[in-house]
């Protein structure tokens, strides 16, 4: 979509009320600039991971059966999927927010984020997948710490799932 055509159609869904108009020209940039991947706190994961030599799959798409999503970091092999969750989009209980402007769409959109993490662990763990969610703020050695604790939880073949029936 060019930007011109962005540019009219978020003034038009302002317009018609579906989400706020932004309060001044550089607050709409700062929340235009919010990534929904590679986030630092993302980046800084995998790089670390990656010189652990953990090999990995990023934003890498998976079809459940009435669910699509995309974890920040995924290992197939072993059905681990990884979150990395910024605190102010998915409500953190620590350093979260209630909104002070334009309470009527970041309540029930940040409500919205939260039931989709909850549908999305949920169908995750029933396709047989292990779930792994970090905070942003959390420091790295507990996030690698995290998520390899949930990588050796799983064995690394198939062959092996099998042979311990």
């Amino acid at each position: 979509m060019s930007d011109h055509k962005r540019v009219q159609a978020r003034k038009q869904a302002h317009e018609r009320g579906l989400y706020p108009a932004p309060l001044n020209e550089g607050r709409s940039r700062n929340m235009q600039a919010n990534r929904r991947a590679n986030t630092k706190p993302e980046v800084v994961l995998r790089s670390a991971l990656h010189r652990l030599g953990y090999r990995y799959r990023k934003d890498f798409r998976l079809d459940l059966e009435s669910v699509k999503v995309k974890p920040d970091i995924v290992f197939t092999a072993r059905k681990v999927a990884v979150f990395v969750d910024g605190c102010f989009w998915h409500v953190c209980p620590e350093h979260g927010r209630q909104p002070t402007t334009n309470e009527w769409y970041w309540t029930p959109k940040l409500r919205r984020n939260m039931e989709r993490d909850q549908t999305v662990n949920a169908a995750l763990e029933a396709a047989g997948w292990q779930v792994v969610r970090l905070w942003e703020h959390e420091s790295l050695p507990t996030a690698v710490e995290a998520v390899i604790a949930a990588l050796n939880s799983y064995p690394e073949h198939v062959s092996d799932i099998n042979a311990s029936d």
